[in-house]
């Protein structure tokens, strides 16, 4: 059995570039040093503006016992 963690990322309004707020990158460190494995990265799409996204969401999985 697998618990799963769903952690959002607001997007930045920069025009043209939709670039996350937060460092993906640290957030994924972080949670692997609390024993999470990182599954899946997913772009969220916006219902108002189409081909761009509404923010960007990571997914992470730990083993249950």
């Amino acid at each position: 059995m697998f618990e799963y963690k769903f952690v959002q990322i607001k997007k930045k309004n920069t025009g043209f570039l939709q670039l996350p707020t937060e460092n993906y990158q640290e957030i994924i460190h972080t949670h692997a040093a609390e024993g999470w494995r990182f599954v899946q990265f997913v772009i969220m799409p916006s219902a108002q503006a189409v081909g761009f996204p509404e923010y960007y969401e990571l997914i992470f999985e730990k083993k249950t016992e």
